[in-house]
């Protein structure tokens, strides 16, 4: 198992100052992760839990006010070990869409309105491989060709295409250099059941094609059901639990994850859907102990006071919760 993204103890908080008075958000407080090579790794969670930050830190796309406070994370690529927070500007450009890549939330953010998709397929590859305008286009067209996408966008304007075209075109832009690395931030988001599903498909084939690893940060639970060979659950800027996608899915240990499961609509299903009570916590000022407690229906009182550690429940399965953790125990003692 080789291990191609880590994090050990990400702390990232958003530090605002108005009118002499300091406000911290704290995003991403304490996360630690293995990412695999070849794999596809789902970050799951309500808006407001810290998936998109996380992102941002991960992939080394943030600013001032986000800060990292703590934490490393490492990239493991070409056989070399690089500190992501420590690289300088040129390392990072040099690593940008060649080896590490990024599929954003909207397609119009990355789509130039006023050029033919065909001239921003140019103006990237040219901009990161010497080549010709027409060796850039027969790239192109061959690319779209291998994932089955028609050949007369190229000579679109963004507007003139669908919503779930621009975004394969945007899916097919981000990955035309073949990343090792691609993170993929809510790549579904505003799409129809139908689109979602091409999209789906195109991202795994792209995948497999050529055994990228890919990052998939979406709320939907049902994408990732589709697509993830792992997932972590985040509540509130912490990581809950973490397993491979069956064990999640079918066996979902915090009471969070259960009811993040519980609320997703089947076909078989002619009761109400279960709704998580209570809303998130506010992070500039969130509850002590485990930051879940207030909505929780398990909890005991060392919830409301002590952090819970996060603990491997079995191989591959870990979770961050007193009620799981007493169970353990109590389970081993027997």
């Amino acid at each position: 198992m080789t291990i191609i993204a880590e994090a050990e103890n990400l702390k990232a908080h958003y530090i605002m100052h108005a009118y002499g008075v300091e406000r911290t958000v704290k995003a991403v407080d304490g996360i630690s992760l293995q990412i695999r090579e070849g794999e596809v790794y789902g970050i799951a969670g309500e808006s407001g839990c810290g998936k998109s930050t996380l992102l941002k830190v991960l992939l080394g796309a943030y600013e001032p006010p986000l800060t990292v406070v703590d934490g490393s994370i490492k990239y493991r690529l070409d056989g070399k070990e690089i500190d992501a927070l420590t690289m300088d500007d040129q390392a990072r450009r040099d690593l940008r869409w060649k080896k590490v890549s990024y599929i954003p939330q909207g397609s119009m953010h990355v789509l130039n309105p006023v050029r033919r998709i065909r001239d921003t397929f140019h103006d990237f590859i040219q901009a990161h491989r010497r080549v010709s305008k027409r060796e850039s286009a027969e790239m192109t067209r061959k690319y779209l060709r291998d994932l089955g996408l028609p050949e007369k966008v190229l000579a679109a304007y963004p507007h003139q295409l669908s919503g779930g075209m621009r975004q394969r075109v945007t899916i097919a832009l981000a990955t035309i250099l073949w990343p090792k690395l691609i993170f993929a931030d809510e790549p579904t988001t505003a799409l129809d059941v139908v689109v979602q599903r091409g999209v789906i498909q195109l991202l795994k084939e792209i995948q497999q094609k050529e055994g990228s690893t890919l990052i998939l940060i979406t709320h939907d639970i049902g994408v990732h059901a589709n697509l993830a060979d792992r997932i972590a659950v985040l509540y509130a800027g912490k990581l809950v639990e973490e397993g491979d996608t069956r064990t999640i899915l079918k066996h979902p240990q915090h009471p969070y994850t259960k009811y993040l499961i519980q609320s997703l609509p089947r076909l078989d299903d002619r009761g109400e859907r279960v709704s998580i009570p209570g809303r998130p916590p506010a992070l500039d000022n969130p509850p002590s102990g485990c930051r879940f407690h207030p909505r929780c229906p398990l909890a005991i009182d060392k919830c409301r006071t002590i952090d819970p550690e996060t603990i491997t429940i079995e191989p591959g399965h870990r979770v961050a919760c007193h009620v799981v953790t007493e169970e353990v125990r109590r389970a081993t003692t027997v």
